[in-house]
């Protein structure tokens, strides 16, 4: 389970940065950012948080309120046009400088989920599976996976054929069978294999 333990290394604010939605054929790439006081420790709270991928859809859900209460955060999109404009991976350091702007405290130091960092206005700590060592970028993960998948859920309502509310735009059967059947929407990647291959033979 995640902890305190690099949080607690550093003298300062801390924020834990995560992103949303690399993978996927469809939508944005969504980060997010979590300060938490060093003083806090309310343990029935941070028992429930964890990687985002290892909770459930409900649990994620009623973490939100409670991360937001608890800690500071922002969020940070990059679009699909920015995604085909910079490439996924810069666009994810795009979104993830965004949300640590989005914060209402600059913080000292920002703990980044992985081996990249971004250029921020403050230093910057990478760290590989950060999401179930450290209790900031877990909660960051939650943040960012339930605004994105927020975000499919609506382009569902628009777009129901490729079970977006499901699946958050990953290459399921769904949908890519509707893909081969539709075509692409504005929201698809289309330097995205799946989608670049539909594109080539149409």
């Amino acid at each position: 389970m995640p902890d305190f333990s690099y949080e607690i290394a550093q003298n300062g604010l801390v924020a834990g940065v995560d992103e949303a939605g690399r993978g996927p054929l469809s939508g944005p790439v969504i980060a997010a950012a979590v300060i938490y006081s060093n003083k806090f420790f309310n343990k029935a709270f941070l028992k429930k948080i964890d990687d985002s991928k290892k909770l459930k859809p409900n649990e994620r859900q009623s973490l939100v309120s409670k991360i937001r209460k608890h800690g500071l955060s922002g969020i940070g999109a990059a679009s699909v046009k920015e995604i085909e404009r910079y490439n996924i991976l810069n666009a994810t350091m795009l979104a993830m400088r965004r949300a640590v702007l989005a914060l209402p405290k600059t913080p000292s130091l920002a703990l980044i989920d992985g081996n990249k960092a971004p250029t921020l206005p403050c230093p910057t700590k990478t760290i590989i599976k950060g999401d179930t060592l450290s209790i900031s970028i877990a909660s960051a993960s939650i943040l960012a996976k339930v605004y994105r998948d927020n975000v499919m859920r609506a382009l569902d309502r628009r777009y129901p054929e490729y079970g977006w509310a499901k699946n958050a735009g990953y290459g399921t059967r769904q949908h890519l069978e509707a893909l081969k059947r539709r075509g692409i929407t504005p929201h698809h990647r289309k330097l995205f294999s799946p989608v670049n291959k539909i594109l080539s033979h149409s």
